[in-house]
């Protein structure tokens, strides 16, 4: 998957062609070709430099943090072109199965994950075309990401059943869970079965990890680069007890005093990065809450904080984000307050219901939250209907993932050496 595709001189321009203030009408006209030209064909279909490049200044933008070196740069574009392999056999397949997907889909789907970020799909469309991103990139990865999705849910979903006994027995697993010390886990895990994959895949997880400590959010990370299937959610594990990950991951899990990242760990088909978010011990009860979070999208704080004071409780909420198109509230329910980071857990603590916490940095913008319900001492197993849920997402997820490998695996993928 990391193995090299460029050669030296088209990785270059490649790369001079993503950094600011670069010019592409400057290069020469034969190198302008190639950067234009073909870098694979996926069963007859071609991916072009041009898509290559677009994609990974997407996965540029959404990792945020400080400037990539060229190494790092190198990694994140094998990582596009990667990316852009997968869609191809995911759509062709759509293709196959006669799978439709509207513009209002995509649109919708996109408009979600604005939302989960605190911006409008103006905004969002705005700050790709900012970062010289043609939106129709994000189009493309959407359209086959739910074009995929309709077709496993189709092939696979229907046969996918989970049984009482297996309700109970993870019920049950989960009971004798709560009696031994939790780790709530994140994780990214890139797929490397080989010797020359996992070279190039542990220059890939240090150029990451390199990123995150730069302040990259690793669940952006997760969702860009993991081949788990708990990419979708961010790499969240869940809280889990040390004997529910294999021997190696159980030690360098271990080796972490506190919330903190692994170094790179190998197994037999990849590399782990394994996130440390929190720990509790045996039979801790949890409070959970539910929160709303309002943010100000022209990072003004005394524009937030105008808006704060006209908010006397949390039912007053909606009356003044309607009236402001500057501002956004996301609702945030059910929420662990075990699952907050160190200081997002420490500002709720600290804050009464139908309040707000003080104002923090959030997705490149200010926000505050207000603390809309507490409920302290709660059992947090989840019930039947939420076990079922997480077992049939997980066995469809895998079936996913080893349904895409199978394609590539079969596919006639052409790519210059």
């Amino acid at each position: 998957m990391f193995a090299k595709l460029f050669s030296v001189m088209a990785f270059c321009t490649v790369a001079a062609s993503m950094a600011p203030g670069a010019i592409a009408q400057d290069a020469p006209e034969s190198t302008a070709r190639q950067i234009e030209g073909i870098i694979a064909v996926v069963n007859d279909d071609p991916i072009s430099f041009s898509d290559v490049r677009q994609r990974a200044r997407m996965l540029l933008m959404s990792l945020g943090g400080r400037q990539p070196t060229q190494e790092q740069i190198q990694q994140i574009t094998n990582q596009a072109l990667e990316q852009l392999i997968d869609e191809k056999l995911q759509l062709q397949e759509a293709r196959e199965y006669e799978v439709e997907v509207s513009e209002s889909d995509i649109a919708n789907a996109v408009g979600n994950l604005a939302r989960q970020s605190g911006l409008t799909r103006e905004s969002l469309i705005s700050s790709l075309l900012q970062a010289g991103i043609n939106p129709t990139s994000l189009e493309e990865q959407t359209r086959a990401d739910i074009a995929w999705r309709r077709i496993m849910g189709g092939l696979y979903g229907s046969r996918i059943r989970i049984s009482d006994n297996q309700i109970s027995e993870q019920i049950s697993r989960l009971k004798a869970a709560s009696e031994k010390e939790q780790y709530l886990l994140s994780e990214i895990f890139l797929f490397a079965p080989n010797d020359d994959e996992k070279e190039q895949a542990q220059l890939a997880a240090q150029s990451i990890i390199e990123q995150i400590q730069a302040g990259a959010p690793f669940e952006l990370a997760a969702q860009n680069f993991s081949s788990a299937p708990t990419a979708a959610t961010g790499g969240d594990m869940g809280w889990l007890i040390l004997e529910d990950l294999d021997e190696v991951r159980r030690e360098a899990v271990k080796s972490l005093d506190g919330p903190g990242m692994t170094a790179p760990i190998l197994t037999e088909n990849g590399l782990y990065i394994m996130m440390v978010r929190n720990k509790r011990e045996p039979s801790q009860a949890s409070t959970i809450v539910d929160l709303t979070r309002i943010t100000v999208e022209d990072q003004s704080e005394t524009s937030l904080l105008a808006a704060l004071e006209q908010i006397s409780d949390c039912d007053g909420i909606d009356a003044v984000v309607d009236e402001d198109p500057n501002l956004k509230a996301m609702v945030l329910t059910d929420l662990n307050l075990d699952d907050l980071g160190p200081e997002g857990k420490s500002m709720v603590r600290a804050t009464e219901t139908d309040n707000h916490t003080e104002i923090f940095a959030q997705s490149g913008t200010l926000a505050s939250m207000f603390v809309c319900d507490r409920q302290d001492n709660v059992e947090t197993l989840p019930n039947r209907d939420q076990v079922e849920d997480r077992l049939y997402s997980q066995q469809l997820g895998m079936i996913s993932e080893r349904s895409l490998r199978n394609l590539r695996r079969e596919a006639t993928i052409l790519r210059p050496q």
